[in-house]
C-alpha cells in the first residue's frame, strides 16, 4: 500500500511514469511474474467454514515472482473447473476470496504490486449467479447492435461489482466453416457484421471499467476442415479482408487487450507471428494495449523450436506480453540469460502491464468494499438478456402456420433439445439455477396453459442415439395431438459425459453428451442420425409439424426442410430463451432474426458462405440444387414490409466519398396487420478494380420497429471504407469504377442501382 504522501505526489504523473519508475526497482524475476499468467484460479483454493483456504501453489507462486501479474478464472465454474454450488464462489463470499487473494499477494510482494483479474465472459460471466446472454451467433442474429451494447453492459457492471479486471470474450472471429466446434462463438460469416458486433461489445464492457480482451487473434475461423486451432491456408488479401476487420473496429474503441490464436498462418504460428502482432497490430491498427496467449499456446510452439526457453523469446519478440498456464513465459529468465531476449524487450511487455494497472487505479484502490450490498442481477430487473433473445429467433419457413391460432386444443411437443436447459446454452456456461430458465417446453406450456391447450411431452431421442421405445412413444404422442412441435438440434452442455483437455476443451470422442463446442468439431453437419430417424417418423404420421432447430452451428435438414410445415431456427439463445421461442411460435412476438451464416444444404458444400468471390461460381454441384439451403440474411416475419423512394448519388467523386459516404435513402411501411421489425441489409458488388471482389458484401443494415400500417423514412449511411479495397499492392483504398448496391430484406432484393465512383 502506498502513503497518503505518495498519493499526492503521484497526482501529477501519469500511469505511464508511474509504471516507468516502478519498473526500475523490479528485478528479472520480478518482471517474469509480471508476464507468467500460471495459475488457475479456480484450483488453489478450498471454500471451507464460510471461508477461503489458498493451496501452496498459489502461495508458491506469489513467492517465486515476489507479487502476481495476472490471476486467471478465480470464480470460473463449469465442469472443467469442478466449482458449482456447493465448492465454488459466489456474492459476498466471491468478494471476500478476491481481497484476501489481493491481500496474501500485496503481502508478499516487495514492491506492493497488486495483481489484475481475468475471467472468461463470452457471453456473460462464467461464474456462479451470472447474468448469461445468448450466444455471439445468437446475438449476430438479432442484427441489432444497439441491443447488444446494451445487454453487455449489464454483464459488465456484473464484472465490475465482482473485481473482474479484464473480460476475456470472443470477439474476432469469423465463422467461415461451421463444422468448427466454435462456430457458436463467432457473431456471423460476413467480416462486418462480426466487427460492428465486437466494437459495441468494447464500448459497453469498457465504458463500465472493466477492460477487454479481444479474441482470437487471428484468422481461427479458417482452420482446415473446420478443425480446431488448425492451420488457415490463406493467403494475406484473404486474411485482410475477412479476419482483421474486426479487430480493426475494437482498435477504433481502444480494446485495451487481445488474445492470440493457435492457429498458424501459411506456416506462421499467430504467437510467433511478429507482423501480426507488432506490425499490423500496433503500427498499423494502433492498439497500445497488452497481447495475451491462449492458454498452453505457447508451449505448442516447440512443436516449431524443439526448446520451450526459446518458444517463450520467440512469443514475446513477436509481442505476446502475457502467458496463459504456460510454461515457457515462466521460463523468460532463462531466456535473458541465454541471450534468446533482450531485458529491453522483457521491459517493454512488463510496462503495459504496470501501466495498466496504475491506469486501472489498483495500486490505490486494489480492494472491494466487502459492506457494500451488491447489486442482483436477475431478468425481471434487467430484460435486456430477454429481449437479445426474442430478436434472435430466425423464422425460416411458415406455410401459413404461425402464429399458432387459437383453435388449437392439443400440442406435442417432442425432440431431445425440448427441455434440456445446458442445451440451449452453449459452451463456457457456468451451473445455472434451472428455476430461473425456460426450456422450450416448459416456455410453450407456460403459454398454452392461459389458452386450456394441452401439451404432452415426449422426448423422442437421445442427441445421438437412437432408442426405438423413445420413438415410438413420441409417435404415439404426435397422432394423438393437433400439432406438433419438434425440437432438435445440437448441444454444447458440459455437463455431461465429456473429458477435458489442459486448455480446458472437450475431448472430442464417441459418445460425448455434446456435438459442438470447443474441441467438439464435426466430420459433417447433418443433424444427427437419431434425430433424423425421429424427424421422419414422426413427419410420416401426417401431422402439421413446426421443426425447432437449437444449435451451435448451422445444420443441414435435408428433406425434414421440405416436409415440415415451419422451420424456426435458434442459436443458444439463453437461460430465456424457451421462453423467447415460444412467444414467436404464439404470435406474443414477431420473429425478426435474420441468419448470420448460411445453411447448407450438406456437407458437401462448404464453404457455403454467401459472400464467396467473383471469380467462380460458387456452391455449384451438379449432384446439388444450386445455393445454401438457406442463406445469409434469410428470415421471415409476420409482417410485410414496403420499400419505396429509395434513392443515392450515382455519381460521386472520391472526395465526397471522403467527406460523406454513399446515401441509402427510402422510405418503408408495415403493410401487414401485425407491428414488427423491418430489418433492412444493403450490400455492395464492386463491378470495376484491379483485384477481384466478392459476390456481394454487407456494408450497412438497419432494424425499424413499424407499427401496423406505419411507414418511417431511414437513411443507410456507406462510409467511405465500405467502398476500400486492398489493390494489387495491398494498399487499402478506393478504386474509381461501377458499384452495384442492393437492398434486400428477409433475404429477398427489394430495390438495387448503380453509382460510378470518379476521380
Amino acid at each position: 500500500m502506498i502513503s497518503e504522501r505518495e498519493k499526492m505526489n503521484y497526482v501529477s504523473e501519469t500511469a505511464k511514469q508511474r509504471a516507468e519508475k516502478l519498473l526500475k526497482q523490479m528485478t528479472v524475476l520480478e518482471k517474469v511474474g509480471q508476464l507468467n499468467q500460471k495459475l488457475y484460479g479456480f484450483q488453489i483454493y478450498q471454500v471451507k467454514d464460510n471461508d477461503i483456504i489458498f493451496d501452496d501453489t498459489f502461495k508458491n507462486e506469489v513467492e517465486k515472482y515476489s507479487g502476481l501479474g495476472i490471476l486467471y478464472g478465480l470464480y470460473r465454474a463449469d465442469p472443467w473447473s469442478e466449482k458449482n454450488y456447493t465448492n465454488g464462489l459466489y456474492g459476498k463470499l466471491a468478494i471476500k476470496a478476491y481481497n484476501k487473494m489481493q491481500k496474501y499477494v500485496l503481502d508478499n510482494s516487495r514492491l506492493k504490486i497488486p495483481a489484475m483479474m481475468s475471467s472468461e465472459c463470452p457471453h456473460g460471466h462464467q461464474a456462479l449467479d451470472s447474468y448469461l446472454l445468448p450466444v455471439n451467433l445468437a446475438m449476430g442474429s438479432s442484427f441489432n447492435k444497439k441491443l447488444v451494447h446494451d445487454a453487455y453492459t449489464v454483464c459488465a457492471k456484473e464484472l465490475k461489482q465482482m473485481g473482474v479486471h479484464l473480460a476475456l470474450i470472443s470477439l474476432l472471429d469469423v465463422a467461415r466453416d461451421p463444422r468448427w466446434g466454435r462456430t457458436e462463438e463467432c457473431f456471423s460469416e460476413d467480416p462486418w457484421l462480426c466487427s460492428q458486433m465486437a466494437g459495441e461489445v468494447v464500448q459497453a464492457v469498457q465504458n463500465e471499467g472493466v477492460n477487454v480482451v479481444a479474441k482470437h487473434f487471428a484468422a481461427q475461423g479458417e482452420g482446415t476442415g473446420g478443425v480446431n486451432a488448425s492451420a488457415a491456408r490463406i493467403g494475406e488479401r484473404e486474411l485482410r479482408e475477412i479476419h482483421l476487420p474486426a479487430m480493426k473496429e475494437c482498435c477504433k474503441h481502444n480494446v485495451k487487450g487481445v488474445m492470440a490464436a493457435y492457429n498458424e498462418i501459411d506456416g506462421v504460428y499467430c504467437h510467433a507471428n511478429k507482423k501480426l502482432l507488432t506490425d499490423i497490430l500496433r503500427s498499423e491498427m494502433g492498439f497500445d494495449g497488452i497481447v495475451m496467449a491462449d492458454g498452453c499456446a505457447l508451449d505448442r510452439l516447440d512443436t516449431m523450436t524443439g526448446d520451450n526457453v526459446l518458444s517463450g523469446a520467440i512469443a514475446l519478440k513477436a509481442g505476446v506480453d502475457v502467458g496463459l498456464w504456460d510454461t515457457a513465459y515462466g521460463n523468460l529468465d532463462k531466456a535473458i540469460e541465454k541471450d534468446y531476449i533482450s531485458i529491453e524487450e522483457l521491459d517493454k511487455a512488463v510496462l503495459r502491464i504496470l501501466e495498466m494497472k496504475f491506469e486501472m487505479e489498483l495500486f490505490d484502490n486494489p480492494f472491494i468494499d466487502e459492506d457494500k450490498e451488491l447489486e442482483s442481477f436477475d431478468f425481471e430487473k434487467y430484460p435486456e438478456a430477454l429481449n437479445l433473445a426474442r430478436e434472435t429467433v430466425i423464422l425460416l419457413k411458415n406455410n401459413n402456420i404461425l402464429p399458432i391460432k387459437q383453435d388449437i386444443k392439443k400440442i406435442a411437443v417432442i425432440g431431445p433439445n425440448a427441455d434440456e436447459i445446458y442445451n440451449q446454452l452453449g459452451d463456457y456456461t457456468p451451473p445455472v439455477n434451472e428455476k430461473k430458465c425456460k426450456t422450450i417446453l416448459t416456455g410453450v406450456k407456460d403459454i398454452a396453459d392461459k389458452h386450456n391447450i394441452d401439451v404432452k411431452f415426449a422426448q423422442g431421442s437421445l442427441l445421438t442415439d437412437v432408442n426405438e421405445s423413445m420413438i415410438n412413444e413420441a409417435v404415439n404422442v404426435a397422432n394423438e395431438s393437433d400439432i406438433v412441435f419438434l425440437v432438435l438440434g445440437g448441444s454444447s452442455s458440459r455437463f455431461g459425459k465429456v473429458s477435458f483437455d489442459t486448455n480446458g476443451a472437450a475431448v472430442s470422442e464417441n459418445g460425448v453428451s455434446m456435438d459442438c463446442g470447443e474441441g467438439v468439431d464435426a466430420s459433417e453437419i447433418e443433424l444427427p442420425y437419431a434425430q433424423r430417424k425421429l424427424a421422419h417418423a414422426i413427419l410420416n404420421t401426417g401431422k402439421k409439424v413446426i421443426t425447432i432447430v437449437n444449435g451451435g452451428r448451422p445444420y443441414a435438414m435435408g428433406d425434414i426442410a421440405e416436409k415440415s410445415d415451419a422451420i424456426i431456427y435458434s442459436f443458444y439463445s439463453g437461460m430465456l430463451g424457451g421462453k423467447a421461442i415460444a412467444e414467436v411460435i404464439f404470435g406474443q412476438v414477431n420473429p425478426s432474426g435474420r441468419l448470420p451464416i448460411s445453411i447448407p444444404r450438406s456437407s458437401g458444400q462448404i464453404p457455403a458462405y454467401y459472400n464467396f468471390k467473383n471469380s467462380y461460381q460458387g456452391i455449384h454441384y451438379y449432384d446439388k440444387n444450386d445455393g445454401a439451403e438457406f442463406t445469409f440474411g434469410d428470415g421471415l416475419s409476420y409482417s410485410k414490409f414496403e420499400y419505396t423512394n429509395v434513392t443515392i448519388n450515382n455519381t460521386i467523386s472520391l472526395d465526397e466519398l471522403k467527406n460523406t459516404g454513399v446515401n441509402v435513402k427510402a422510405t418503408v411501411t408495415n403493410v401487414s396487420d401485425f407491428d414488427g421489425y423491418a430489418v433492412p441489409l444493403v450490400y455492395i458488388s464492386g463491378l470495376q478494380g484491379s483485384v477481384v471482389r466478392r459476390v456481394k458484401e454487407l456494408k450497412g443494415m438497419d432494424k425499424v420497429w413499424l407499427k401496423s400500417g406505419e411507414k418511417k423514412d431511414i437513411i443507410i449511411n456507406l462510409p467511405y471504407d465500405a467502398f476500400c479495397v486492398w489493390d494489387m499492392q495491398m494498399n487499402f483504398k478506393t478504386e474509381t469504377g461501377k458499384v452495384k448496391i442492393t437492398l434486400e430484406e428477409m433475404g429477398e432484393t427489394v430495390w438495387f442501382d448503380t453509382i460510378e465512383i470518379k476521380a
